[in-house]
C-alpha cells in the first residue's frame, strides 16, 4: 500500500470566500471517503490544527478518516499558539519533528490549498 500524506495547513480550500472554502474542503474529505482513498496520515498545521478541535465543519469527516487507518497528528505548537490543547476531538498531539519524519517518509504528499 502506497504511503501517501495529506497535508491540511487551513480551514478552507481555495482562495474563495471563507463559507465555500468551509464547503468546498467538507465536500474534498467527504469525496476521499466516498473513493474510500484513506491517507495513511494528515498532518494538520498552523490554522489547520482547527479543523480537529471542538466546533469544526469538518470533524465528522475527519473521524471517520481516522476509523478508516489514518492517523491524524496535530502539531503541538500550533494548538498552543491558539490555546486548543483542551479542545482536540480527533487526531494525535505531535511535533514538528514527527510531521517532518512522516512527510520525509511518504510515497506522496498531497497539500489542500
Amino acid at each position: 500500500m502506497e504511503n501517501v500524506v495529506l497535508q491540511l495547513s487551513k480551514t478552507t480550500m481555495g482562495t474563495a470566500p471563507e463559507e465555500l472554502g468551509t464547503l468546498l474542503l467538507k465536500n474534498y474529505l467527504s469525496a476521499l471517503l466516498a473513493e474510500a482513498f484513506y491517507p495513511s496520515f494528515i498532518t494538520l498545521y498552523a490554522d489547520g490544527v482547527k479543523l480537529a478541535c471542538e466546533n469544526s465543519a469538518v470533524l465528522h469527516e475527519l473521524q471517520q478518516l481516522q476509523e478508516k487507518g489514518s492517523v491524524l497528528l496535530l502539531c503541538k505548537t500550533c494548538l498552543t499558539y491558539f490555546s486548543l490543547l483542551d479542545k482536540v476531538k480527533v487526531g494525535v498531539v505531535a511535533t514538528m519533528t514527527d510531521i517532518v519524519t512522516v512527510q520525509r517518509k511518504a510515497d506522496k504528499m498531497l497539500s489542500v490549498v
